[in-house]
């Protein structure tokens, strides 16, 4: 192999330019060439493809979002999108791909392999960590440290007023970001839509925490909670409680998705970055790198799509035995 190209794709996360630099200059250490495609699988389509060496990627380890943009392409999802996708390869002679993103990106480069051939390696991009085959993803320790620097501002105004606050994280499907920065700040209690937590729950946990005086309390919610939103949630509680407390919702949003990575996640992605180009280079096609146990593997982007990823349930534990 001595053409490859890097992409990123679906949701941007912090690190991910640390992987795109580890990729390059792996690649250049190799004496490969290789390219950056803008903008994920809507780029390749279009044929937005262009060299890159260790100067591409020099003073962006420290930045947050994407050097190569990201986007989500519903063209990619044709036959005759990826055809065209297929005809920019050819044309630009690319013989493997790293794809940095999460499921859906993996799911188009397995189906895109299968296809018509091209290898592909991925290095798991995203801050939800809800990726089965590694232990942390890229992006999540600095949206966990995000929302964990707003729960304290939070908490500090929560204290001065008696409120209860209700912090919606990010995870549509998955509770990582809401469980430990809930037990970073100190929640009374998190909801994640791993497990169903009953509005009873959460208004005898209230009420045992006012019978003990404690005047704030702050619940954080994964936004993808089957009893709702934040401020969904929020409304069938002042619904079921006769004490007159004064309640407040905060979405932290994209504002997770910003921001210098972290030291974890740039030394990260700087491992999944070259383990994935050299995966590639070993033969490694369909598989996404990760680290589990501290090691390096390859896990099928089959696994990696299908299989989920669950909660520990000892930190779920953790929550409720710490806000006593």
């Amino acid at each position: 192999m001595k053409r490859i190209a890097v992409f990123t794709s679906g949701g941007d996360a912090p690190g991910m330019n640390a992987c795109i630099r580890a990729v390059v200059r792996g690649a250049v250490y190799h004496g490969i060439e290789v390219f950056g495609i803008r903008r994920g699988y809507s780029g390749m389509i279009a044929g937005d493809i262009f060299q890159m060496s260790s100067h591409s990627v020099s003073n962006i380890v420290q930045r947050g979002g994407t050097i190569l943009k990201s986007a989500r392409s519903k063209e990619f999802i044709t036959p005759e999108g990826r055809r065209l996708a297929y005809d920019q390869m050819q044309k630009h002679g690319i013989e493997g791909l790293i794809a940095i993103g999460g499921n859906g990106t993996f799911t188009g480069a397995m189906i895109f392999n299968n296809e018509y051939g091209i290898p592909t390696v991925g290095a798991p991009g995203t801050i939800d960590n809800d990726l089965y085959g590694t232990d942390y993803t890229i992006g999540f320790d600095t949206a966990v440290n995000t929302a964990l620097d707003a729960i304290d501002r939070i908490r500090d105004t929560a204290s001065s007023h008696d409120r209860v606050f209700f912090i919606e994280v990010m995870g549509r499907d998955s509770g990582y970001i809401a469980i430990q920065s809930g037990i970073g700040g100190g929640a009374e209690l998190v909801m994640v839509p791993e497990v169903l937590t009953p509005i009873s729950e959460v208004v005898e946990t209230l009420r045992q925490g006012w019978l003990r005086s404690k005047a704030s309390s702050i619940v954080v919610v994964a936004e993808g909670e089957e009893e709702g939103s934040a401020s969904e949630i929020a409304d069938k509680i002042k619904s079921q409680i006769k004490e007159d407390i004064d309640m407040r919702v905060t979405t932290l949003g994209h504002t997770q998705r910003g921001g210098s990575p972290s030291a974890y996640d740039r030394i990260l992605a700087s491992r999944l970055g070259l383990g994935a180009l050299e995966g590639l280079l070993a033969g490694q096609k369909n598989v996404m790198a990760g680290i589990i146990n501290n090691e390096l593997v390859y896990t099928p982007f089959e696994d990696t799509i299908r299989l989920p990823k669950p909660i520990n349930e000892d930190l779920l534990r953790m929550v409720k035995i710490l806000s006593i």
